[in-house]
Parts: structure tokens; sequence; C-alpha cells
């Protein structure tokens, strides 16, 4: 008789704070069915409430395409980005008072049956894989100040107070040379693995090592979560941008 398969058991926990704006111009969604997980986060941009506009329909609409697909694919990821981005350019033409609408990405897909995962970002909201405790990848920013890090003028720290720190070389609804950044072939996921979805506003007051102890100590995701909000309020930035993250963990425990 042939084993059952066994299916990865997915934990998500999601917070979203407003810091000292006067908006929270990000938004995420989570949701899991017949075992795919889909965990998408924007940081959305562009004056009034511009940004909460465009963050909301970039989530929405990446969410539903993915829910209506049969199976995980790059390519169809890939699509369902590059849609959304097309989406956000039709709205700025045709609503005059959507103009310069802009927003980041970062979405998650899991397969929990065949124990694979994908992920694309565009702009500066990050994703953080961590396996065994440590981080194995991170994705890298589309800013002027990651160029600057990329050429060796200057370091990763002095990026976190760099002010170019916000100046975005890519987003979702800017006119011009657009392309996400999708991950080529479904990575293979390790019980135990974790990540880490999160806005600038989360990860420029949380380092790498802040990422992997906070895990370390923590017992579910949603301690995760609150372990690292912890050092965002202790760091007491007086404008304390909206911080929004999601901790997605592959299996009952992160492997120590």
């Amino acid at each position: 008789m042939a084993s059952a398969k066994t299916v990865l058991n997915i934990q998500m926990a999601a917070r979203t704070r407003v810091g000292a704006r006067e908006r929270n111009e990000d938004d995420l969604r989570t949701g899991t069915h017949d075992g795919i997980a889909i965990a998408v986060l924007s940081d959305g941009a562009g004056g009034h409430s511009n940004g909460a506009i465009a963050s909301d329909l970039v989530v929405r609409f990446v969410t539903s395409a993915l829910q209506s697909q049969p199976e995980i694919a790059p390519r169809l990821l890939h699509a369902a980005v590059h849609d959304a981005h097309d989406l956000l350019l039709q709205q700025q033409r045709d609503k005059v008072d959507r103009e310069r609408m802009h927003a980041t990405l970062v979405v998650l897909w899991v397969d929990a049956e065949r124990a694979l995962g994908l992920w694309s970002h565009v702009g500066d909201s990050r994703l953080y894989l961590l396996r065994r405790g440590r981080v194995l990848h991170v994705t890298r920013d589309d800013s002027a100040v990651q160029e600057l890090v990329d050429a060796g003028l200057i370091t990763p720290e002095a990026a976190r107070h760099h002010p170019l720190k916000s100046h975005l070389v890519c987003a979702m609804g800017v006119e011009g040379a657009f392309g996400a950044h999708t991950i080529e072939k479904a990575f293979p996921l390790e019980d135990g693995d974790a990540f880490l979805l999160c806005s600038d506003g989360w990860w420029e007051s949380v380092t790498r090592d802040d990422v992997e102890h906070t895990l370390l100590e923590a017992h579910d995701p949603e301690h995760w979560l609150a372990g690292m909000e912890a050092i965002v309020h202790r760091a007491a930035n007086p404008d304390q941008d909206n911080h929004t993250a999601i901790a997605v963990w592959v299996g009952e425990m992160p492997t120590r």
C-alpha cells in the first residue's frame, strides 16, 4: 500500500501599524486553501490617499490572480505581478486624481503538498528566507541606495540611514522600464524553514541578527513578529513609517 503524502504544515501571522504617519498606506493579505498558501504585502505611495489605494489594488489583484491558478509556477506568478503593474498604470491614465500612484510588492506562494515555494518582489519591501535559524536569502531592494551598496560606495549599515534610502528605481505603477524579480524555479522547502515579508518601515529598525535572534526565541509566528516589533518600538524613530510584516513558518517550528 502506498504511503500517504506528507503535507507541510504552514503557519502564518501578520501585523501592520501606522507608525507616526497620518494614515497607513501598507496593505497585506494571507490565505491557505487546498495545501496552497499565499502571502502578499505592499507599501503604497503617491500623495493624499493614493498610496493606500495603490497597495490595496496590488494586494487584491495579485491574491485573486494566484488563487485562480491550478498550480504554482514561476511564469504564472511573474504574469500576475506584471498584470498588477499594468492595472496601476491604467488607473493613473483613467483617473486624474490617481496620478503618480505607485507601490512596492513582495509575494510568497507555497505548495505545502509538494514542499515548493515561489516568490517575487518589486521595490524595497523584502522577503527573508531562514533555514535552521539563519538567514539564507534576502531579496535585493530596487533602490538608489542599494545600487550604491552594490558599487561599494557605501556599506549596508550606512544604507539604513542614507538620505536617499526611500528613493526607488523600480516600483509598481511607475512608467518606464519595469521588471519583477521572480524566482526562476520553485524552491524546495524543508520542514523548519521560515519566511519574513516586510515593508521598509519594518526592516529599517530590524537587522539581520535581530531577525535570527527573535526567531530562535519565538514559539510561533505571532511571537516572532512581536519580538521584532518590540525592536521597532525601542528604536523610537520620531518619523516612524508604516510598518508591516508577515511571518510564515513551514512545519511546527523552525529548525534550530
